[in-house]
């Protein structure tokens, strides 16, 4: 069975070659898409492939990366961005998995390790943070209607045990970059298509909410200060998200009663001591503390 490995770049010659050296050793067939790069990304791929399409940048990134399968000639299709690698046992299970997969399988999910801040991030957002990647030739493709989709194939689906890796932000400069050129506008325009209406209550509902989310309930606290910050961030991004949204909304005027605020923030502050009681109980180990949260937990935390 043979391997299309299908890569989608944009200025990224640096981080594009490791992606391409972790791939030679077990792809039949690598298609770069170069989506108007200015950098020297078409001189690197070229060193490793003759399969390389420039075509016009399209903030729907899904478009170009669908026009790289309709290349591809392997009878299954990788997906990668040109900040991913493959280790060499992921390599060897996708191999061994493609080999004997049954015939009503169409793709298969892959956990991916994110690298940020020069950290790996187990927790919040980013691990196992499992994708659509690998899928049978003609079986799958993106629905291009929002930039943080997955694919979607035809047919059933399992899941490969080892991950692939992501050498995510380097930079909060890169990171803020990419919220405000890639995500937020992506994230407004499904809010509009779905007819929503911002409420003043969303200027702290929306980072309040992401934040609790990220930090307490999907355990970012575990990551250190790593987790902190990026929880954080995420809430600012949210944050923009709605600011944006009520840009788009001609800055619709509301007036803000002060007890209306005092309200909205009693009720972020119950929030936040539920989930911070509940983030204490999966590390407590004593009895009476345990109660005692609990107890916290239904009769304060949560009225």
């Amino acid at each position: 069975m043979k391997i299309s490995v299908v890569i989608s770049t944009f200025n990224r010659s640096a981080s594009l070659k490791r992606t391409l050296e972790s791939v030679v050793p077990f792809a039949d067939e690598i298609i770069v898409v170069n989506s108007g790069s200015t950098d020297d990304t078409v001189g690197i791929a070229k060193k490793y492939t003759p399969n390389v399409f420039t075509r016009q940048n399209n903030l729907m990134l899904n478009v170009n990366k669908n026009y790289g399968f309709s290349k591809a000639s392997g009878d299954w299709i990788l997906n990668l961005d040109d900040d991913e690698i493959v280790p060499q046992d992921l390599a060897r299970e996708i191999r061994s998995r493609i080999k004997t997969a049954p015939e009503d399988i169409s793709g298969y999910w892959i956990p991916r390790k994110n690298i940020i801040f020069g950290k790996w991030i187990r927790h919040g957002l980013w691990w196992p943070d499992t994708q659509l990647r690998l899928f049978r030739a003609g079986t799958g493709k993106f629905p291009e209607k929002h930039v943080h989709e997955y694919i979607e194939v035809y047919g059933k689906t399992e899941t490969i045990h080892t991950a692939f890796t992501h050498y995510n932000y380097d930079s909060i400069g890169q990171y803020l970059l990419k919220m405000q050129t890639l995500y937020i506008q992506s994230e407004v325009d499904r809010y509009v298509s779905t007819g929503y209406r911002v409420r003043w209550e969303d200027a702290l509902r929306f980072p309040v909410s992401d934040f609790l989310k990220i930090y307490f309930a999907q355990s970012g606290y575990k990551d250190g200060l790593h987790g902190l910050v990026l929880a954080t961030l995420q809430s600012y991004y949210s944050f923009l998200i709605f600011a944006v949204l009520w840009e788009r909304q001609k800055f619709i005027q509301l007036d803000i009663p002060l007890s209306c605020i005092s309200n909205e923030y009693i009720r972020s502050t119950r929030e936040a001591s539920y989930w911070l009681d509940t983030a204490k109980l999966k590390t407590t180990r004593n009895i009476l503390h345990t109660l005692w949260l609990k107890l916290h937990r239904r009769y304060v935390s949560a009225r």
